[in-house]
């Protein structure tokens, strides 16, 4: 094995991208010899460590440099967890600010299931949240996404107009479409048919920022493409539902318009302005908000399906399962392979963003929505999406997050034997 690591350290001297200032040094590490290699890129500037590793077990797997600064290719340890630790050695640790919001965001999954199992088992855990507090439970999440906001974000827009061009394309042509096609193709009832479709032609959820964090996507084109959906929202969402189940159920779209300003514009663009001219309350405001949009997503999920327990449970609330799941798992891929044509084609991390961005809805919005102006059963889809996506999302950015891609998918089903390498 020390001849590998060895050959590999020869290989990397010579490639004529590096410069011929390289220094070397053996070090000891989690048990493992590693060699210790400093390159610099000529082409990025940046500064790179990497590790060749001679251990006293054979290693199955892939290996690679990448070129971001801080980051490793390493054999034997973890390359995310090594980055990781160095990241923090660097910035002397974390704010705790960033900590909290992320681990509740890691945590989501968990609470929206539990949330989920808490209101079908004891509904009236749920039942008492009534429509006139929905409102205000999803207006405090709009509020916690506007005061993390700032002008800077919309400035992107004019610098980055292919991603935002595909996540749109992807967010309100492609996905409504999709609803409708889904709906059809399984005959839903009429208590679900319309609020599964309203759920396909509502913007993208904020959720898939932190989603994109952990699956090394682009995040400044997460905030970009959820920001501009959210905002677009409130012409768009009305004009796709009218069109689409118009001749179903009515649907007023002027109303609608209306009901979404009132929860999703005006509470972003209140946190836009305390995040521009008052930093001081923003800076006192945020390390509680995502509690309250942690509180309030729960009251938006629980309440629906307390409400509407018995609709759930029947028969055709069960066959209701599958298609949500269908919905989103076309829309991950969808979004992804909508990134990788020709004329649009973007980095690999961008199109794991617009995958991301794609495949998860504000389905709190649509439930609010149904509530409103469909019915209390309409806004069982929404409710089930809710969890579909949360836990779907963010299984697929773990996957992608630790070096995972598509193409590895059959061989993680089907591994097949591989010989040990050879010292």
């Amino acid at each position: 094995m020390a001849s590998i690591s060895l050959q590999l350290v020869s290989i990397l001297v010579q490639n004529r991208s590096f410069s011929s200032s390289l220094s070397m040094k053996p070090c000891l590490r989690n048990g493992y010899s590693i060699l210790g290699l400093r390159r610099e890129n000529k082409r990025s500037c940046g500064l790179n460590v990497v590790y060749a590793c001679s251990t006293s077990s054979p290693y199955f797997g892939r290996f690679g440099g990448q070129s971001k600064e801080g980051s490793f290719s390493s054999f034997g340890v973890s390359p995310r967890s090594r980055a990781s630790s160095v990241q923090k050695q660097k910035s002397g640790g974390s704010s705790e600010g960033g900590d909290s919001s992320k681990n509740l965001s890691g945590m989501l999954p968990f609470i929206v299931a539990a949330t989920a199992v808490a209101a079908l088992v004891n509904p009236a855990t749920f039942s008492w949240v009534s429509q006139e507090l929905y409102a205000p439970a999803l207006g405090g999440i709009m509020l916690s996404i506007g005061i993390q906001m700032s002008l800077s974000d919309f400035a992107l827009a004019a610098k980055r107009p292919v991603p935002l061009s595909v996540g749109l394309i992807a967010q309100y042509m492609m996905k409504p479409l999709l609803g409708l096609l889904i709906a059809r193709s399984f005959a839903m009832p009429g208590i679900f048919y319309a609020g599964f479709v309203l759920m396909a032609c509502v913007s993208g959820a904020q959720l898939c920022s932190y989603a994109t964090f952990l699956s090394k996507g682009d995040v400044a084109v997460s905030i970009l493409v959820n920001s501009s959906t959210t905002i677009l929202s409130t012409v768009v969402t009305p004009i796709l539902t009218g069109l689409l189940i118009g001749s179903v159920v009515p649907v007023d779209p002027i109303a609608m318009s209306k009901s979404i300003l009132q929860v999703v514009f005006i509470p972003i663009a209140l946190g836009l302005v305390l995040n521009t001219y008052a930093k001081p309350v923003v800076s006192i405001l945020r390390p509680a908000m995502p509690f309250v949009a942690m509180f309030c997503t729960s009251l938006c999920i629980g309440s629906p399906l307390a409400i509407n327990r018995s609709h759930i449970l029947s028969p055709a609330g069960l066959h209701l399962v599958l298609p949500v799941v269908m919905f989103h798992t076309v829309a991950f891929i969808m979004g992804y392979w909508a990134s990788k044509i020709p004329f649009l084609r973007q980095p690999e991390p961008v199109c794991r963003t617009i995958s991301l961005c794609a495949g998860m809805q504000s389905s709190t919005l649509a439930g609010l929505l149904a509530t409103q102006f469909l019915g209390s059963t309409h806004a069982v889809p929404a409710a089930c999406s809710v969890v579909t996506m949360a836990i779907m999302g963010l299984c697929i950015a773990s996957f992608w997050g630790n070096g995972y891609r598509f193409s590895d998918i059959p061989q993680l089903l089907f591994p097949q034997p591989t010989s040990a390498v050879e010292a």
